[in-house]
């Protein structure tokens, strides 16, 4: 998540402010040293105006494009304010969210994945944020459509796990040998909105999430 100091909307609107300004200021020498050609031209010899025809063509497609520019800054912008609307109405619900990653709390982490299609073969994996297998096994075949993994903390060696934030990585085989790629989500509470970026996300016991990974949000009532 990029932080910054300087709201991008604001800076866009100042930047398109002092293109139009410059463009006025080009705009005025260029007449100026068009009426110095003309006053000065030779009589026999009078200027071609197509040159100075084009130049003005130019002039108006610049500051059209600068026109479009700012309004699509404004659309931009709304979209900023209805997605931080957006945001502030899912706290306290929960999400279905698309991530492979969740937090193991109280000896339950959970994951929803759906298969493409059926699959022969599969290994479920669990890693750590350091990328540390922690837990893995071998399962039966799966058909296609939705299936869940709850992982209860212990790990491979026997130990438990800590409680924190773990990914799982599924990989599946069909009938053909073929590698097939599920789609992984997990259901998590929305506890916050941060505002710090350049859109807004929200807060999950597992870290930050974007708008766009967000699915369905549920009534928790």
């Amino acid at each position: 998540m990029a932080v910054s100091g300087i709201d991008p909307t604001v800076a866009s609107t100042a930047e398109s402010a002092s293109s139009r300004t410059r463009l006025s200021d080009n705009y005025d020498t260029f007449l100026v040293l068009l009426t110095a050609q003309l006053q000065n031209q030779d009589p026999l010899a009078p200027m071609d105006s197509t040159q100075f025809t084009q130049q003005l063509v130019q002039f108006s497609q610049v500051e059209q494009q600068i026109r479009t520019n700012e309004q699509l800054e404004g659309l931009v912008g709304q979209y900023n304010a209805a997605a931080a609307g957006a945001a502030l109405s899912y706290l306290g619900k929960d999400a279905i969210i698309s991530a492979d990653e969740t937090y193991l709390a109280s000896g339950a982490a959970n994951w929803a994945y759906r298969l493409p299609e059926a699959a022969t073969s599969m290994t479920v994996s669990v890693k750590d944020m350091q990328g540390r297998t922690v837990y893995e096994s071998t399962t039966e075949a799966r058909g296609a459509g939705e299936h869940l993994f709850t992982w209860d903390g212990t790990k491979s060696d026997g130990g438990t796990a800590t409680d924190g934030v773990y990914q799982v990585v599924i990989s599946a085989q069909n009938a053909a040998g073929t590698a097939i790629t599920p789609t992984i989500s997990v259901r998590e509470t929305i506890m916050g909105v941060d505002f710090t970026g350049d859109t807004p996300v929200v807060i999950t016991p597992a870290g930050t999430r974007e708008l766009s990974t967000i699915r369905s949000v549920l009534d928790n009532g």
